[in-house]
């Protein structure tokens, strides 16, 4: 989007700044300024010159000698223009000052300063120039001469500025507007913007009433056969039509604005487009048979030239303009060949309506064509600026002469847009913000940009051109720019994540990894889809509740068509892999989620489980395995000892060799030997344990939080104890009693010894362990703890457990 400064000052009377204070304020205020380009930074020193006198050059054939009246005073200026004559006015460029390029086109950066001099001995004190030395060319001003003067209009002020008559004083700003910020796509939205950022007031043209006695309807019929598409459609007419060229302070705009000056009809309906932002298009009104227009779809395969002479082909997607018998546009992108604007236009219909913009996008795409027009309606237009739009152009026509604007409008409004009501909420602002801004300051910022305020309702009244603002971050937004994006206080946003570290279940993770790594495990990564033939491989009964998995819908393939319930096939395949090429001692972990559907078939999403899984070959066994769990478990803050429950009842484990970690009653996951058929189905031929523990469970007895506690200041006393015990009774029975019996005084406790032989009678084992006592503020005596130990002799005997002598 590109606007002319001096447009916008026009608009916003109040406003004087640089371009590059403009830039700068409109940038921070949220309408963001990519940069700007002065005209006539390359020009200076030219004025409107008029030629009184031409003589021939002594000594060139195709020189003149002419003396030029520049209002102060009249200079000699040598010339081989070949169209110069006497009385005409041209720019002229006087003694140091610049020009832009040559009469070729070429520019030169900097621009090129004229010096007086002498050409073929005869002095010359100036230049008179082409449109191409102003910096411009022929596509910008149609009546400049190919080769040769630019000749100014008669009217033309001699000794005033060139620069400003031809409006090359300019400022040309572009800026890069959202998608959503629908309003600034016009010089209004911008000039708009500018007066609520400089705090000046917003002055926009009045329009007023315009048309004859007649009535509109006499003239035109209007019928809309799809108002999805069309919400609004606009219309008047426009009689007694005289062509002709515009005048220049509105040429002078449309060049800013990078568009070439035709004729006052189509010059109007350009100017209204950069105006307001509303596309409009004339029809010459004795081209539309039964004098009636029809928005309706196009036929599939329909057939239609164009103004550019092209021939399209239309399906039933795209919007035309039609009347009674044929199409004569393509909605919102392009006129008909067959309904053009030409010279002899006696009477003319103005449309200004406003068209779905996906489907102008989707309609100029398939028939490939984008225009000016097209390029606003896109945007998405608010059908309450049509009407606006339309009146401005008639009341343009009316004050340059260019017709007799008919009585009345017709307007296809069916479904009117109104005012948006959103609940002022200042407090939600700020805290959105981190700022304190007061109310009345908050409703003074609406206000500059004209929205409105109903105290009775406590309600933010948005006008249907901010298509924009639809809540109350949107509002919010609107505070933020006015207030100063650069006064807004560095604050950081509430939550765990501003302190700059993990989530708690993500330092969970991190510490599994950390545990398993430092235990020699190294992270595999495996799918989550899965075959059905992996239950087989894990032995698992055809009514395990493991076989009920989520059925994938379109999957790659029988193997990966269903997701995984359990953990164990993919790290089961990553060490048969690591086996089969000959790697000795394979320690792997991973971090996957299984996914166990509520029900079968699923309707509705299924619950997702983090699970730890370790596994492993070579060196190790299971106490390996339950060592590497402890050490998690511990680091993870969870500071009861875990129990081991034996009758896991895991299939695709060794029945003797497999058990279930249980922590405070809860059970948290299992360990064991991969049973030897399991292990044979993933061709693996060493003994392989796995480990596998539920995150979430783990998560929810995770802490963190750490008691310091110094270094023992009394030294410990140490006690031996051996026993002969059941084999059934499990070194966890007997630590229990440890733990229940040992009273105030037990540190710590190791297992250093378990035999089992000739030397134990049949069914039973030899334990052995150390236990540590140490008291935190004394020495201990015999007593303390010769009372402990006899309590856990006596829990002992209940257990069966026979002490060694």
């Amino acid at each position: 989007m590109n606007t002319s400064l001096k447009w916008i000052k026009d608009l916003v009377p109040g406003l004087d700044c640089t371009p590059q204070e403009y830039m700068d304020a409109m940038t921070l205020s949220g309408s963001k300024v990519e940069g700007y380009e002065n005209m006539d930074e390359d020009l200076d020193k030219i004025v409107i010159g008029q030629v009184k006198s031409i003589e021939k050059h002594p000594d060139a054939d195709k020189l003149v000698i002419c003396q030029v009246d520049i209002g102060t005073e009249t200079i000699q200026i040598v010339t081989g223009a070949p169209n110069v004559t006497e009385g005409c006015k041209v720019p002229v460029v006087l003694d140091g000052g610049k020009v832009a390029g040559g009469h070729d086109g070429s520019k030169t950066e900097g621009g090129i300063k004229i010096k007086k001099g002498k050409l073929r001995g005869v002095e010359s004190n100036g230049m008179m120039c082409s449109i191409e030395e102003l910096g411009s060319n022929r596509d910008m001003f149609p009546l400049a001469p190919e080769n040769g003067l630019y000749i100014l209009p008669e009217d033309a002020p001699v000794g005033e500025s060139a620069i400003s008559y031809l409006g090359l004083d300019d400022t040309v700003v572009e800026y890069e507007i959202t998608s959503n910020r629908v309003d600034c796509f016009s010089i209004l939205g911008i000039a708009r913007e500018a007066a609520a950022t400089f705090g000046k007031e917003f002055v926009p043209p009045v329009v007023t009433e315009t048309g004859n006695n007649e009535d509109v309807n006499d003239y035109i019929k209007v019928s809309v056969k799809d108002d999805k598409l069309c919400s609004r459609y606009t219309a008047r007419v426009v009689k007694n039509i005289r062509i002709a060229p515009s005048p220049e302070w509105m040429q002078c705009r449309l060049r800013a604005q990078g568009i070439r000056p035709i004729n006052n009809i189509v010059d109007i309906t350009n100017y209204v487009m950069e105006e307001y932002g509303q596309p409009m298009h004339a029809y010459d009104l004795d081209t539309i048979e039964d004098r009636e227009i029809v928005v309706r779809r196009a036929a599939k395969g329909e057939q239609f030239v164009t103004l550019d002479g092209q021939e399209r082909t239309l399906d039933d997607s795209v919007l035309m303009i039609c009347d009674g018998r044929k199409a004569i546009g393509i909605a919102g992108i392009m006129g008909g060949e067959n309904s053009m604007i030409t010279d002899n236009v006696k009477t003319m219909l103005f449309e200004a309506a406003c068209f779905d913009g996906t489907n102008i996008r989707l309609s100029g795409r398939k028939i490939g064509l984008r225009t000016d027009a097209s390029a606003k309606f896109e945007k998405g237009l608010d059908p309450n600026t049509a009407i606006e739009a339309m009146n401005r152009a008639c009341q343009l026509i009316e004050e340059l002469g260019a017709g007799e604007v008919v009585g009345g409008v017709v307007d296809v409004y069916p479904n009117a847009k109104g005012d948006k009501r959103i609940p002022f909420e200042p407090e939600k602002y700020n805290k959105l913000l981190g700022t304190d801004i007061a109310k009345e300051t908050m409703l003074a910022y609406f206000s500059k940009i004209n929205l409105g305020y109903d105290p009775a309702s406590n309600e933010v009244i948005v006008p249907s051109w901010r298509q924009d603002l639809e809540c109350d971050a949107d509002l919010a937004e609107e505070v933020a720019r006015f207030f100063g994006y650069d006064k807004i206080p560095t604050t950081l946003p509430s939550g765990e994540a501003t302190t700059g570290k993990l989530t708690f279940k993500l330092r969970i993770e991190a510490v599994a990894r950390e545990i398993a790594e430092f235990c020699g495990f190294s992270q595999g990564m495996t799918y989550s889809f899965e075959s059905p033939k992996v239950y087989d491989k894990l032995l698992l009964p055809q009514d395990s509740p493991l076989r009920k998995a989520v059925v994938i819908s379109n999957p790659l393939g029988e193997d990966f068509s269903i997701m995984r319930t359990v953990s164990l096939n993919g790290m089961l395949t990553s060490l048969s892999t690591n086996f089969n090429r000959r790697n000795k001692n394979v320690r792997l972990y991973e971090l996957g989620n299984i996914y166990l559907p509520k029900q079968v078939p699923v309707t509705e999403l299924p619950e997702e489980r983090m699970q730890f899984t370790l596994g492993m070959y070579g060196e190790g066994d299971f106490f390996t395995m339950k060592g590497v769990i402890e050490e998690f478990l511990y680091k993870a803050g969870m500071k009861l000892k875990p129990e081991y429950d034996p009758e896991a009842g895991k299939p695709f484990l060794h029945p003797g060799r497999q058990a279930n970690v249980v922590y405070d009653g809860t059970v948290i996951g299992y360990l064991g030997e991969v049973h030897p058929t399991v292990a044979a189905n993933y061709a693996i031929k060493e003994r392989v344990y796995v480990a596998v523990l539920d995150m979430p469970e783990i998560v929810s007895h995770a802490s963190f939080d750490h008691k310091y506690e110094g270094i023992a200041k009394f030294p410990a006393a140490a006690r031996d104890i051996s026993m002969v015990v059941p084999k059934k009774v499990l070194a966890g029975d007997i630590e229990k009693i440890f733990d229940e019996k040992g009273g105030q005084f037990l540190e710590k406790y190791d297992l250093f010894d378990i035999y089992e032989g000739a030397q134990i009678k049949p069914g039973y084992k030899s334990i052995a362990y150390s236990l540590s006592f140490r008291a935190k503020d004394r020495n201990l005596e015999d007593a303390d703890i010769t009372g402990a130990m006899d309590r856990i002799v006596k829990a002992l005997e209940h257990v069966g457990a026979e002490l060694r002598k």
